[in-house]
């Protein structure tokens, strides 16, 4: 069977459009357009930028040079802050003082902002740097630290009881932190084209032979194939190296991935400004290393987007051919709000850090705690116990079943407490147009007795986009180390 293929015929170096979204910033003091105070920072309430002086509150312009019409979009549209980020980029930048003349070194490794050290006035860097500091756009906090705090005590009051001794004993929420983490987002016009096989369950039953019962499906089996269009709008994908590990030995970062979506339509045009008070990562990855990561969840999402026309076919379909075109793509960075909680779990020389993270637009709340495994292996047992107890007394077919209660047991609460599999849904939660829509569905023959509930052979439900991203990872880690090498 074909894994299928991703075409991009459009985005030859003679049709890459660059808009640039810092037209008319500028580096220094940016003033209070009422008093010319510089001390400004971002008001949660509002969502507005407000000076501290004379509390005037003013909003940020929105990005306007971007595609809106995504089902017309063409060839690759790039925003300026997504530009390649130079090898030899210095993390030091130098701003004049526009009050004083006094030149003021920044560093974009800790904040794009600092104070002038003579005349005490707000300096920030505004105009983008060759080294993924400045992006084109920043969605603002919406969700106070307070309500924040709460969240999070209500997440891990839920889970106590496992909850490791010396968790709870140090576990408090006053030093959580607000931090802008660096993304791409990325509009794709898309061609889907899928050619494959499905199933429809026609009849149940059960079967007795020797004494023996077997739950056996008849279905009809088709020839179908899908052919449409699809724009896809906000697909969100972390440009950060560390942040893309989703499946880190030594960091729970698939819980900051699956508080996603943002609402990302609320984005405004970059403005250092809003990131006082917050602490924020640099993106470190360029659109040629992650385009092939978006490709894939681009036809991740076509493949569940098929899945909404097939209903029918409830014992799945197994696609031969799976097709996507794009006709055009438009890319922009952006920082996007969390409020995190970190735990640094210590094992004797192994360490794990624990992150409960909330988004800070929609309040949405994931975390991994750390569990008192003997607790949890003592509990699970005396379930078994109770299992083999109900096993003996209980008279019904299947009451062997009750052995495996224990183990359920354990593997529910570990889950519940970890949440390793948590994820950021993208096949479902992006937002997605399907358009001109082509669909052949021929009869081909009825199969009975069939022992398994879902198609052999079923890839519909398919999500490919773990696989490879665990593999883009380790090129990009390797990419990164290579080149700290060099530096040396």
């Amino acid at each position: 069977m074909e894994n299928g293929s991703i075409e991009n015929k459009n985005t030859a170096i003679s049709n890459v459009k660059i808009v640039k979204t810092d037209e008319g910033a500028k580096d220094g003091q940016q003033k209070c357009p009422k008093c010319g105070a510089t001390d400004i920072s971002l008001n949660v309430g509002t969502g507005k930028l407000r000076c501290n002086y004379c509390r005037y509150e003013f909003e940020q312009e929105k990005i306007e040079t971007l595609e809106t019409d995504i089902e017309h979009l063409e060839g690759q549209v790039l925003a300026s802050g997504t530009s390649n980020i130079a090898e030899d980029a210095s993390n030091m930048i130098t701003l004049k003082c526009e009050s004083c003349g006094a030149e003021v070194v920044i560093d974009t490794n800790e904040a794009p902002q600092a104070r002038c050290h003579w005349c005490r006035n707000h300096l920030s860097i505004n105009t983008q740097v060759p080294n993924g500091a400045i992006p084109d756009a920043v969605l603002p906090f919406a969700i106070s630290k307070e309500d924040a705090r709460r969240e999070i005590e209500t997440f891990v009051g839920k889970r106590k009881f496992f909850a490791h001794p010396v968790f709870q004993k140090e576990f408090t929420t006053e030093n959580i932190m607000g931090v802008y983490f660096p993304y791409m987002l990325v509009d794709l016009n898309t061609h889907a084209h899928f050619i494959g096989k499905a199933e429809h369950m026609t009849r149940q039953y059960v079967v007795t032979n020797d004494g023996m019962s077997e739950t056996l499906y008849d279905a009809d089996l088709y020839d179908i194939e899908r052919e449409f269009d699809l724009t896809i709008e906000g697909l969100t994908v972390e440009s950060n190296i560390d942040r893309l590990n989703s499946k880190s030995g030594q960091k729970a970062n698939n819980i900051i991935n699956s508080i996603m979506p943002f609402d990302v339509t609320n984005c405004v045009k970059w403005d250092a400004n809003y990131l006082k008070g917050y602490t924020s990562e640099k993106r470190d990855t360029n659109v040629s290393e992650l385009e092939p990561l978006v490709k894939v969840e681009a036809r991740d999402i076509a493949r569940y987007s098929a899945n909404d026309t097939m209903k029918q076919y409830d014992r799945g379909a197994a696609w031969d051919t799976q097709d996507i075109t794009v006709k055009g793509e438009q890319w922009r960075s952006a920082y996007l709000p969390v409020w995190l909680y970190s735990y640094l779990e210590v094992k004797g020389e192994k360490k794990f850090l624990h992150y409960v993270a909330v988004n800070a637009r929609t309040k949405e709340t994931m975390g991994s705690v750390p569990i008192h495994m003997p607790k949890l292996i003592l509990v699970s047992c005396l379930v078994e116990l109770l299992g083999f107890l109900a096993m003996m007394l209980i008279d019904f077919d299947y009451n062997f079943l009750f052995l495996l209660s224990g183990i359920i047991y354990f593997f529910v609460n570990y889950s519940r407490y970890r949440n390793h599999n948590a994820r950021h849904s993208h096949e479902t939660e992006t937002k997605r147009t399907m358009s001109n829509l082509k669909q052949k569905d021929m009869y081909i023959r009825r199969k009975t007795g069939l022992s398994n509930p879902i198609m052999m052979g079923a890839n519909n439900m398919e999500i490919e986009t773990e696989k490879f991203q665990k593999e883009l990872v380790k090129k990009l880690e390797q990419k990164k180390e290579n080149n700290g090498g060099n530096e040396k």
